[in-house]
C-alpha cells in the first residue's frame, strides 16, 4: 500500500510537471527539474504576468520608486512624462507572499523583470507553475569566476613606466602617473575636473582593505553586500579593493585614480568562496538598487560565460547582446542614463571566434580591453566581434602592470594585470566627462571617447576604437552649450580675457569667477549675453586687479530660465620681473600654433626647447642672449603628429618644463 501511494505521489508530481513544463517552464529548467529529486532545492527565477493594480500612487509621486537624483539622470534620455513606467514598480507583494505560502525561499527581486529569483523544490515548483499571476519560471544561470586567470597573468610583459616631469602637473601621481597619462587623463585634472558631482558604482567582490589610505578620502554612500545579504561588503577578497583603487583611490605621491571626487556605491556580487561564485540574479539586483540611488556610472570588472552543470555553458556563439538576462539588465541600464562599463575578459585571441564574456557583448555597454604601457594590446585581453557582427571591444586603457591598492596592509601597494583593471580606469575617465558636462547620455560619452581614441578612423576587433583620450574627448564638449572659445592672456598688467558663442540665443549672461592657488572662486565682473535682439557673439573682459602667481579664471553662463552652466577653468600665470618664469602656453591643447610666454628677469643666456614624450628634442626654439622683460615664442606644429610634448626652459639657475597638447 506504501509503495502504491509513493508511486501515485511520484505520478501526480510528474503529472503536474509535465503541464507546468509545457506551459511555463523553461528548457533549461525542465532539464534540471528531470535531473532532480523532490528533495533537492533549485534556485529559480519566477515571472510574473503584471505588476497588479492601484499603480496611480507610484505614477503620481516618482520619488517614491527612485530618488530624485536617479530622475534627473534619467531625463537626459526619457521625455518628463515617462521617467518612471512600470518596469520600475516594485514586484506585486501579493504575489510574492503566494508563490512563500507554497514554499518558495525569495532571494532576490528584479523590479525590470517583474520577478523574484529564489529557492523551491520540485513539487513546489509544479505548483507555482499553475499560478495565474505567474508568466513563466526559468533557471538562475551560476556562472564560473576564475581569479587564478589573473593571477597567471603576472607574468605577461608590462612596459616601462614613465617618470612624471616635476612642475608640470598640479598632482603627484606617483607610479599611477602611466596609467593615467595613457589615456590623458592628467591634464584635465589640471582644467579643475576630478569626477565631482558623479556617483560611481562599483560591483565587484569583495573589499577587504576600506582602511587602506588610498581610501581615506573617498565619500562612500552606499555598500550592499548582494550575496550575504548585509551591508558589510568586506567579505570576499581583495578583488575589489584594487578595482575600486583604480578608479577613485587617492594618496598624492602613491596612487590617483581619475575620478576621486566623486560619490561612490559599493556592491558586493560575488562570491569567490563558493564552486559556483556568480549568480545573475545578484548583478542585477546591485543594477537596479544602484539605478533607484542615482548611479550615473557602473564599473564591472568581472564577466561571465561558462556556468556548472548539470546547466549546459554558454558559448561564443551566445555573444549577441541579446541571449544572456546579465546582458539584457545592462542595455535597459543605459537606456535608464546609465553609463555601463565592464571589462571585456581575459580569454585573448582566436582566430575563428570572439573570446567575450557577458555582459561586454552589450550593444550599449562600454566594453573595455588592455593595453601596456607602451599602448600595445596586452596578449590576453579578449576580442570581437560579437555573433551579430559588431565590433567588440569598444575602447582601451592600460591593463598590464596596473598600480593597485593591496590588502595586506594599509599602506600597500603593488601592480596587477588584467582587463579588471583597465576597466575602471576607463570608468574614472568617462565620469570625467560627466563632470564636464553632466547632461550627456550613456551614448554620447561613448562616442566622444571612440571619436578621440587611438583608433578612431579604423576600429578593429583586437582593440575597437584604441587607446581613449581623455583630454581630447572633453575638447569635443562645448560647455556651456552656446561657447565655443574662451581663453585669457597677460597684457601690459591685466587680464584680458576673451571668449565667443554660438548661435543659440538662450544666453542672458555671463559672470566672470576668478580663484588664486588653495581659495575658492570668486565674482569679478557680470556681462549681459545674447538676446533675439542683438546677436551677439564676441565677449571680452579686463582683469587688472591682479596679484603675481597661478589665475584660474571660470565662466558661469546663465540662461534666460535661470538654468546655468560653467565653463573649463582656464590658468593665467602672473610673474613679476622679479624672477625668471616660463608660463603655460596659450591656447592649449592647439593646432596648428600656440604662444609660449616666458619673463626674463636679467640679460642673460637662455634656452627654449621643445621635446618629445620620451626626452627626445624636436627642435630648438630659442637660444641665445635674452633681455630683460616678458617675451614670447609663436610655436608653428603643423609638420608635427598629434600627441603631448615638453617645453624646456633654462637660464642660470633657473629650469622649468611645461606640458603642452597638439590635437589635430
Amino acid at each position: 500500500m506504501r509503495f502504491f501511494i509513493t508511486f501515485l505521489s511520484m505520478l501526480m508530481s510528474a503529472l503536474i510537471f509535465a503541464q507546468s513544463n509545457f506551459n511555463k517552464t523553461s528548457p533549461q529548467l525542465n532539464d534540471l527539474l528531470n535531473a532532480s529529486s523532490d528533495k533537492d532545492e533549485l534556485l529559480v527565477w519566477v515571472f510574473f504576468n503584471d505588476k497588479g493594480e492601484n499603480l496611480s500612487s507610484y505614477f503620481a509621486n516618482p520619488n517614491s520608486v527612485v530618488s530624485e537624483k536617479s530622475l534627473k539622470r534619467r531625463a537626459k534620455v526619457l521625455a518628463q512624462d515617462q521617467l518612471i513606467s512600470k518596469m520600475d514598480l516594485p514586484v506585486n507583494s501579493e504575489y510574492i507572499k503566494k508563490i512563500v505560502s507554497l514554499g518558495f525561499a525569495v532571494k532576490q527581486k528584479s523590479k525590470w523583470f517583474n520577478g523574484v529569483s529564489g529557492y523551491a523544490t520540485r513539487s513546489e515548483i509544479g505548483l507555482i507553475a499553475q499560478l495565474s499571476s505567474v508568466k513563466n519560471l526559468d533557471i538562475v544561470r551560476r556562472f564560473k569566476l576564475d581569479y587564478s586567470i589573473e593571477k597567471k597573468l603576472n607574468d605577461q610583459p608590462q612596459g616601462d613606466l614613465l617618470i612624471q616631469p616635476k612642475g608640470v602637473n598640479s598632482i603627484d601621481y606617483g607610479q599611477s602617473f602611466t596609467q593615467l597619462n595613457q589615456v590623458n587623463v592628467p591634464a584635465v585634472h589640471d582644467l579643475g575636473f576630478t569626477g565631482q558631482g558623479i556617483t560611481i558604482c562599483s560591483m565587484d567582490a569583495g573589499f577587504d582593505n576600506l582602511a587602506h589610505e588610498v581610501f581615506s578620502s573617498m565619500n562612500i554612500i552606499a555598500m550592499w553586500d548582494f550575496v550575504d545579504s548585509d551591508p558589510d561588503v568586506s567579505q570576499g577578497g581583495s578583488h575589489g579593493t584594487s578595482t575600486l583603487s583604480c578608479v577613485g583611490g587617492f594618496k598624492e605621491g602613491q596612487l590617483i585614480g581619475p575620478a576621486f571626487d566623486s560619490d561612490f556605491i559599493l556592491a558586493r556580487t560575488e562570491d569567490i568562496f563558493s564552486e559556483t561564485p556568480v549568480e545573475e540574479d545578484n548583478w542585477i539586483a546591485a543594477l537596479e538598487w544602484a539605478d533607484s540611488i542615482g548611479v550615473d556610472v557602473t564599473s564591472t570588472s568581472l564577466s561571465y560565460l561558462e556556468f556548472d552543470p548539470p546547466f549546459q555553458s554558454f558559448t561564443w556563439e551566445d555573444m549577441d547582446g541579446n541571449t544572456l538576462r546579465i546582458t539584457i539588465a545592462a542595455d535597459l541600464a543605459v537606456k535608464l542614463g546609465i553609463l555601463v562599463v565592464n571589462s571585456a575578459s581575459n580569454e585573448g585571441f582566436h582566430p575563428s571566434h570572439n573570446t567575450l564574456w557577458a555582459p561586454a557583448d552589450g550593444d550599449s555597454v562600454i566594453s573595455v580591453g588592455a593595453v601596456n604601457s607602451d599602448g600595445t594590446r596586452s596578449n590576453f585581453s579578449s576580442v570581437g566581434p560579437t555573433v551579430d557582427g559588431r565590433i567588440k571591444p569598444d575602447l582601451m586603457a592600460m591593463g598590464s602592470g596596473v598600480y593597485v591598492a593591496r590588502s595586506s596592509s594599509s599602506t600597500s601597494y603593488g601592480t596587477r594585470n588584467g582587463t579588471s583593471f583597465s576597466c575602471p580606469i576607463l570608468a574614472g575617465a568617462a565620469a570625467l566627462l560627466l563632470s564636464v558636462d553632466p547632461t550627456l547620455t550613456p551614448m554620447e560619452v561613448l562616442n566622444l571617447l571612440r571619436q578621440t581614441a587611438s583608433q578612431s578612423n579604423n576600429p578593429d576587433n583586437l582593440m575597437g576604437w584604441g587607446i581613449i583620450n581623455t583630454l581630447a574627448a572633453i575638447e569635443l564638449i562645448t560647455v556651456p552649450v552656446e561657447l565655443t572659445l574662451f581663453s585669457g592672456k597677460y597684457i601690459n598688467g591685466s587680464v584680458l580675457l576673451e571668449w565667443s558663442t554660438g548661435t543659440d540665443t538662450n544666453n542672458y549672461a555671463f559672470e566672470i569667477q576668478k580663484r588664486y592657488e588653495n581659495t575658492s572662486f570668486e565674482k569679478i565682473g557680470f556681462i549681459q549675453g545674447n538676446d533675439i535682439t542683438t546677436n551677439r557673439t564676441q565677449y571680452s573682459f579686463v582683469d587688472d586687479n591682479l596679484l603675481a602667481g597661478r589665475i584660474y579664471y571660470r565662466l558661469k553662463q546663465i540662461d534666460f530660465d535661470g538654468g546655468f552652466a560653467f565653463s573649463n577653468e582656464i590658468i593665467v600665470e602672473i610673474t613679476p620681473l622679479s624672477d625668471y618664469q616660463l608660463f603655460q602656453n596659450y591656447p592649449n591643447p592647439f593646432n596648428p600654433s600656440t604662444i609660449i610666454k616666458y619673463s626674463v628677469l636679467l640679460q642673460s643666456k637662455i634656452k627654449i626647447a621643445l621635446y618629445d614624450v620620451i626626452g627626445n628634442e624636436v627642435e630648438t626654439l630659442f637660444e641665445g642672449v635674452q633681455e630683460a622683460g616678458i617675451h614670447e615664442i609663436n610655436l608653428t606644429a603643423g609638420n608635427l603628429p598629434s600627441g603631448v610634448y615638453f617645453v624646456s626652459m633654462t637660464a642660470q639657475n633657473f629650469n622649468k618644463v611645461i606640458k603642452i597638447t597638439l590635437m589635430k
